[in-house]
């Protein structure tokens, strides 16, 4: 698979195309600004240094623009903007964690909620054609009921982090309708704007603290037991590659001027992927022995939500996607990326991607036909 050629995915729109990817130095910006470089795009990257040393956009080595920067500084954003002229914006830049916006929120809605403004703004300044924005599962006002969220759900968040992944969804719905209206492009403005939301997601070359993986990995590669903290909490567990299929899938059909994609998305695995922490514990063991854990109870522990699925119907109606791996492959190439990276000094995301997508072009996925 070392020769799979993936100009074609997703109709050929992002080869020779710029694209401006907001935190391209954390776990998701990652895998995405490979994925888009190995699809021909002009990659431009606007972040903050890596959050975390090892760190997996240092390890990967990409011939690509790094404009190291903060979302909340407009002047930078304007400069990066004027300098690059990006086609489209894929905006994945936050703070990212449930635990650290208990301890720091003034920087959590700042980040995520003013930084989102003014990256809109640099967008709509700028005359930018495409914006896919990132937010959460976490966005929905969670009731903790048996049933995923649909995108018509109201916003809410219990925590800091949820709750400003809220306001910046709602952000995004206010800018769509005051200066991206669909009914008013290419009349009063060209931008069409959508918003994605995604579960739980895994991987290689993610090394945040107070993620479950992450940590199971950590301590493992330091000879420790990992602590379980809430080992009934249900998640829809899924690989990177799975939301950030959803999301260039929507890129592609903003960059193809279809109007009516541009609206909030729902991407995330089928039911057999929500499963309890504790099983996700058992599933990793099995591909790597020598993972140990102790569940350690905190009666002071921050609140943290119980279960949480989202309803991806729409996507698979309307985009035609559909998650690729089951939770098995999910586990055990996330797993095998980590065991050998500490055992072998190895970097496996080339061979996932390419292997992502052969197994999509096996399942007839339209992003994949090309």
């Amino acid at each position: 698979m070392e020769g799979l050629v993936m100009e074609n995915l997703f109709g050929g729109v992002y080869r020779d195309k710029t694209v401006l990817l907001t935190g391209h130095t954390g776990f998701k910006g990652s895998w995405l600004a490979l994925w888009l470089k190995r699809m021909g795009a002009n990659v431009i990257g606007y972040s903050l240094r890596a959050p975390t040393e090892p760190n997996h956009i240092s390890l990967l080595n990409l011939d690509m623009v790094s404009v190291i920067g903060d979302i909340r500084d407009l002047e930078k954003l304007n400069q990066t903007f004027a300098a690059h002229k990006p086609d489209i914006v894929f905006h994945l830049a936050a703070q990212p964690l449930v635990r650290l916006s208990y301890e720091n929120p003034i920087e959590t809605y700042e980040t995520n909620v003013i930084g989102t403004l003014k990256v809109f703004e640099a967008c709509r300044a700028h005359g930018v054609k495409a914006i896919v924005n990132i937010t959460s599962d976490k966005a929905y006002e969670n009731k903790e009921w048996v049933w995923g969220y649909r995108e018509n759900d109201p916003m809410g968040g219990y925590d800091p982090y949820s709750s400003s992944k809220g306001c910046a969804d709602l952000l995004a719905n206010s800018y769509r309708s005051s200066y991206f209206n669909p009914a008013e492009y290419k009349k009063t403005h060209h931008t069409l704007l959508a918003s994605c939301r995604a579960g739980n997601v895994i991987g290689g070359g993610d090394w945040a603290k107070d993620r479950l993986m992450t940590d199971i990995m950590l301590s493992v590669s330091q000879d420790k037991k990992v602590s379980i903290r809430n080992p009934y909490a249900t998640r829809p567990w899924q690989h990177v590659l799975e939301p950030l299929s959803g999301y260039l899938a929507i890129g592609q059909k903003l960059l193809e001027e279809r109007v009516e994609f541009a609206e909030a998305w729902n991407f995330g695995p089928s039911d057999e992927g929500s499963i309890t922490v504790e099983e996700v514990v058992r599933n990793v063991k099995k591909h790597w022995k020598k993972i140990d854990y102790e569940i350690t109870r905190d009666p002071n522990q921050p609140h943290e939500a119980n279960l949480l699925k989202l309803d991806c119907s729409k996507a698979h109606i309307r985009l035609k996607w559909k998650d690729v791996w089951e939770s098995d492959t999910t586990f055990e190439k996330t797993v095998l990326w980590y065991k050998n990276f500490y055992e072998n000094n190895t970097v496996d995301t080339i061979d996932d991607l390419n292997q992502y997508v052969a197994d999509a072009k096996k399942r007839n996925l339209e992003w994949s036909l090309g």
